[in-house]
């Protein structure tokens, strides 16, 4: 029974797109433009624990569109799983949470990001595939140098 309690456990319970939004303020008069829109995409990574040793993981990706200073769209969508994770060694919490969880999740965020661009009359946005872990490593990074920046301005 004590190993039982000492071996890992890392399952998915369910993945679920949570939230997403799509707004074309300038329709129609805006789809008449010939121009490329420039994009910006933003990405944002969330967790939360349900209960003891069951989280919800959340990828949001925000996609702006604009031509000169109008929105052409922009969409919003926060896509979300529930794991249980059990028996995992404090250090690597933070790791299985914000870079192997989010890694599982985006590719359905991508996908429906591509669909509600596309069901909103525009050829679809395809994100680029990303490295949680180096988008972690960049957090904690740039964590501790403002935590020693805070440090030494006090």
């Amino acid at each position: 029974m004590a190993d039982e309690q000492a071996t890992p456990v890392f399952q998915i319970q369910r993945m679920y797109l949570k939230d997403m939004s799509l707004e074309q303020p300038n329709s129609p008069a805006i789809l008449l433009e010939q121009q490329q829109p420039s994009v910006d995409i933003q990405l944002g990574v969330g967790a939360e624990t349900v209960v003891d040793g069951v989280y919800e993981v959340t990828v949001t990706a925000t996609v702006h569109a604009k031509h000169e200073d109008k929105t052409v769209f922009l969409v919003e969508v926060k896509q979300a799983g529930i794991f249980e994770i059990r028996n995992v060694p404090q250090e690597q919490m933070d790791n299985v949470v914000r870079v192997i969880c989010p890694q599982i999740i985006y590719p359905y965020a991508r996908s429906n990001v591509a669909d509600v661009v596309t069901r909103a009359g525009f050829p679809p946005v395809h994100l680029a595939e990303i490295n949680f872990q180096a988008m972690y490593d960049q957090q904690q990074a740039a964590a501790s140098a403002q935590g020693a920046n805070g440090a030494t301005q006090q």
